[in-house]
């Protein structure tokens, strides 16, 4: 898979919006809906999440996921990128203080004592971006 590299051109503003929907797949099949933070990192679209919660959980026994990111200004626009996700430590924080670049916000300030962090990279099999304003 080739990254972001069809994401395309005139949709690279939406990259650099505040939140996204993240869609998991629960154990019995149900598609599981989240509002995430996320960053536009090294040409990935990349997430800090909690081991703890479900999403993270679903993700780790199903990488099969999906990404709405919707334009705000204009709702009729947005782009899903389908995909796996990519799961690797990030028990030193060091991806969390990058997001927190972005959001000015410390995300792991929610974490309960002996919860981990991970980096969730969002590897792309579809990327579909949708225009229903005219």
């Amino acid at each position: 898979m080739g990254g972001m590299a069809d994401f395309p051109a005139d949709y690279h503003d939406l990259l650099d919006a505040q939140f996204a929907t993240l869609g998991t797949v629960e154990p019995d099949g149900t598609p599981q809906l989240s509002e995430i933070w996320f960053l536009h990192d090294d040409g990935e679209i990349r997430l800090s999440l909690n081991t703890a919660r479900r999403k993270t959980q679903n993700l780790m026994a199903r990488p099969q996921c999906s990404l709405m990111i919707l334009d705000i200004e204009n709702p009729f626009r947005y782009v899903e990128v389908r995909g796996h996700a990519r799961i690797e430590p990030d028990d030193d924080h060091a991806f969390a203080s990058k997001l927190h670049g972005k959001y000015n916000t410390d995300v792991s300030a929610y974490d309960q004592p002996g919860d981990k962090r991970v980096v969730v990279t969002i590897e792309p099999t579809r990327i579909r971006p949708v225009d229903m304003s005219g």
